[in-house]
């Protein structure tokens, strides 16, 4: 007993090392500015903006709100004709798919709704990149492919398998929380979890 107690007692101690050393070290920052890829402002003529999450009431959930935001900039600030939001419902059973929730929303702060397209039947990065290339893959000009910042190394590869060529633009997510001593464990988390599907994805020949 007294044995066992002490391999847990040093195993203990091994993961409270580790989790002190990704949560003061810089090491984390340096994995999620991989996972983002290059980074620019990219102009263009077709934004497609990924959804996120979404609340079981069918509303906005906080990833989905920041790139909605950063949509409407990115629309304002001039270039772009269209916008294609893309993102099924995961709320509950009666709720708007993520995609229309965010193009509510988007056109809520004066983006006009005639510019805006939207696919709503994916449910996960794949099927975005897939759905969306059937839908926009014949339209001309550069698209630009607006995602948070860790997950953009991953859906840009995406689109890339699925046939369609966009340029990134990650917008920051992981990047901004990480200056919070409080999100710093919840960074940790969706860096890992970043890293998982990564290799998923690269083992399902998906990217």
């Amino acid at each position: 007993m007294l044995r066992l107690w002490r391999m847990f007692s040093s195993a203990a101690a091994c993961f409270v090392l580790l989790l002190i050393l990704l949560y003061t070290s810089p090491l984390v920052p340096r994995l999620a500015a991989w996972l983002t890829g290059r980074w620019e402002e990219p102009k263009g003529d077709v934004l497609i903006v990924l959804g996120a999450d979404q609340l079981s009431d069918g509303t906005l959930g906080i990833g989905s709100y920041w790139r909605s935001v950063y949509a409407v900039r990115a629309f304002r600030a001039g270039g772009f004709q269209r916008i294609v939001v893309t993102g099924g419902p995961e709320g509950g059973k009666d709720s708007i798919s993520i995609a229309r929730a965010m193009a509510d929303f988007m056109a809520g702060l004066g983006v006009p709704r005639e510019v805006i397209t939207i696919e709503e039947q994916s449910r996960s990065t794949r099927e975005n990149a897939l759905f969306t290339a059937r839908m926009i893959g014949g339209w001309p000009g550069t698209k630009v492919l607006l995602s948070s910042d860790i997950h953009m190394r991953r859906a840009h590869a995406a689109f890339a398998r699925a046939g369609l060529d966009t340029v990134p633009a990650p917008i920051p997510d992981v990047g901004k929380r990480w200056n919070s001593w409080v999100a710093r464990w919840e960074c940790i988390w969706e860096v890992g979890v970043g890293f998982a599907k990564y290799g998923y994805y690269a083992m399902r020949g998906w990217i």
